[in-house]
């Protein structure tokens, strides 16, 4: 994977390659930034750079043949580390390696997907994904052998903040001791889930999201799209490219997760008074803890942009007001006098809290059920 073939993030780029070309190159680095804003994708083709001994055109006066090896992942010194799950192949302690050819499908599908992308691609969305201590142990291996090609390995610990407590703690023994030429790339979209020893030893690099005229001109480039079909796409993804691809193949999930936020605030507006509505919200909770853990992440979250939006549109900030809900009979324009000032503050207090339960393994039903009574009376707040 090339620079070249990134979109955006220029200053990033043209940073990592001044480095490299220097000498420079830290050992620990931490790539953060949002979904879809390519960390993974820069930091394959950062590796690439420094193993391949690429200069600025990128296969010029560089290794041809480790350039190959990079076009499916299969460079000896490059190694990666990422959250996994038992599944029926791999029934207990799975670890990064037992899952590589499946890895190596997905990246080179799409280098912007997500972790709940990660995980529908193995068949386990219903499961929360960790990296554990048996992978810290084959980083221990990987690294204790010498490099290839005599050169830099590269390991790339994509979604860091989902490594567990002892892992964790082996990292931290790696990052204070690292063997030599070796070169940690630690990718995460939640820096402060990280431990703050790891941070301490680690150069961040802070990634922006994809600015809207680089997703809008991809699309069309590659997809063939029309300039006024492409814009909109790129305008709702708002600067995550994945989020684009999956509108534009309909397989996001953001449709389901406007009928049920549509269905819940409907009902919390009935409950007032009303205990037919009141079954009504318990009924959804059922319905919502019936879902995988990420599934419920993902539509909280869902929910908390659905109300920021409302907000935005509430105050006469129509620029930044980028969903347009396709359920029927419900307009933002409607709801949006609900979300104020004066109950924003709980509403999204209330959904970071049920997030950070359902994230610990709280009782989903009770949980939701809570959510949905506390929504009640604030969504009546005046």
């Amino acid at each position: 994977m090339q620079f070249s073939s990134i979109l955006g993030q220029q200053h990033i780029k043209n940073h990592l390659t001044r480095s490299a070309e220097s000498g420079r190159i830290p050992h620990a680095q931490l790539f953060v930034g949002p979904e879809g804003c390519g960390t993974l994708a820069i930091a394959i083709a950062y590796g690439q750079y420094i193993l391949c001994s690429n200069s600025a055109g990128e296969n010029e006066h560089g290794n041809e043949s480790c350039n190959i090896k990079f076009q499916n992942l299969a460079h000896p010194d490059l190694h990666f580390i990422y959250p996994t799950v038992s599944t029926e192949e791999v029934k207990s302690k799975p670890k990064s390696i037992d899952f590589i050819s499946d890895w190596r499908s997905f990246v080179l599908q799409n280098p912007y997907g997500s972790l709940m992308d990660w995980y529908s691609f193995l068949g386990v969305q219903n499961k929360q994904g960790e990296i554990r201590v048996d992978d810290a142990q084959e980083m221990l291996k990987s690294l204790a052998l010498k490099s290839y090609e005599g050169g830099y390995k590269i390991m790339i610990v994509w979604m860091a903040d989902k490594l567990n407590t002892a892992a964790a703690n082996k990292l931290l023994k790696l990052l204070e001791e690292p063997p030599e030429k070796t070169v940690f790339l630690l990718i995460t979209e939640n820096e402060e889930a990280i431990i703050s020893t790891i941070r301490s030893r680690c150069q961040a690099i802070h990634f922006n999201g994809i600015p809207e005229q680089e997703i809008t001109q991809s699309l069309i480039d590659l997809h063939k799209l029309d300039p006024n079909l492409a814009q909109n796409l790129a305008h709702q993804a708002q600067g995550n490219y994945n989020k684009a691809l999956h509108l534009l193949h309909q397989d996001a999930d953001d449709l389901i997760f406007e009928e049920w936020f549509v269905i819940w605030v409907r009902a919390a507006f009935k409950a007032k008074g009303n205990a037919s509505a009141i079954q009504d919200l318990i009924q959804w909770s059922e319905q919502i803890a019936q879902l995988g853990r990420e599934k419920q992440k993902k539509f909280l979250e869902f929910c908390i942009e659905m109300f920021r939006q409302a907000l935005l549109l509430n105050y006469q900030a129509q620029p930044l007001v980028y969903l347009t809900p396709k359920v029927d009979k419900f307009k933002m324009e409607n709801f949006a006098p609900f979300i104020h000032g004066n109950n924003i503050n709980d509403i999204f207090y209330q959904l970071s809290e049920a997030l950070y339960h359902i994230e610990r393994n709280g009782n989903a039903k009770i949980i939701l059920t809570d959510l949905s009574i506390q929504l009640t009376r604030l969504i009546h707040k005046k």
